[in-house]
């Protein structure tokens, strides 16, 4: 199996919706995104499959050397090989990957959140590094569709934390701010329990209206011409963010039940926003000429 057929199977067993933004990349792009996301699987399943932090640190650390060595030319996971194909290709930036695993880290020993500033950070790590990293591999002309790569993030990271609510509490994890939990007399507890009330659909709601307001960031800051090469990222948001919808539409019913999309309605998502900037960038073209 080569390399680049790994990170494909590691990114198609995940079922991660971003599988479906990625049909439509050319070939080299698609395997170097498949190669990040592979990555980004790898170090999230030390997190989730192991019980020891102090082994889970030690394994950390052994990818965060294994990225070095991706970025010396000496690499020897299957990820890594990938990755290191790209690296020159695509200007991709060590910082963003080891600000990955820093976030990853995080989950060993940070299960709760004093208040969004510190949230921020954990989904700058987790989400918008990734975001990043994407951004260089589509290409871009204008530097404030980094900005758009960074906001995007951040809206894909807290409707990710909308929807998992219940199955990060499974494993200990609150990330909603404590202090937004106290301004809506939500007791943690009732989380952990699966206790729904009005109070919490009040709480969810707040965190789904600041998960729109980065979505509306990013989308005002991707420019015109930068569009079409984003358009992966553009139907990561376009998902993520009829996930969002789908919650705001059931009420919140997030604690007993998860929320999902399926696969026909992602892929359908997909093709119609390819659609959708296929004729934006074919009007855009026409205006320039």
């Amino acid at each position: 199996m080569t390399p680049d057929q790994y990170c494909k199977d590691k990114v198609a067993r995940s079922g991660t919706s971003f599988y479906y933004s990625f049909l439509f990349l050319p070939p080299e792009k698609n395997h170097a995104i498949m190669a990040l996301y592979a990555f980004c699987r790898e170090v999230d399943d030390v997190v989730d499959e192991c019980r020891e932090p102090a082994l889970a640190q030690i394994k950390l650390q052994w990818w965060r050397e294994e990225i070095d060595k991706a970025f010396n030319g000496i690499p020897q996971h299957p990820v890594t090989r990938a990755l290191e194909k790209y690296i020159k290709a695509f200007n991709l930036q060590q910082e963003y990957f080891l600000e990955i695993i820093d976030g990853m880290e995080m989950d060993l020993f940070q299960t709760r959140y004093p208040s969004f500033n510190e949230l921020n950070l954990y989904c700058y790590r987790a989400a918008s590094a990734v975001g990043l990293l994407a951004a260089e591999i589509f290409g871009y002309q204008h530097r404030d569709t980094l900005k758009y790569a960074h906001n995007l993030g951040l809206a894909l990271q807290l409707t990710n934390i909308l929807r998992d609510v219940t199955e990060d509490a499974s494993r200990g994890r609150i990330y909603i701010p404590q202090d937004e939990l106290a301004q809506f007399g939500v007791d943690e507890k009732d989380i952990l329990l699966g206790k729904m009330s009005d109070n919490m659909r009040k709480l969810f709601e707040h965190q789904a209206n600041r998960a729109e307001s980065y979505y509306n960031q990013a989308w005002d800051k991707l420019t015109d011409e930068d569009r079409y090469p984003q358009l992966s990222g553009i139907i990561m948001g376009e998902i993520y963010h009829a996930i969002l919808g789908k919650m705001q539409k059931n009420n919140f019913e997030v604690i007993n039940k998860r929320t999902g999309l399926s696969p026909v309605k992602k892929l359908w998502i997909a093709w119609t926003t390819v659609l959708r900037e296929k004729r934006r960038h074919k009007e855009l073209k026409n205006i320039s000429q």
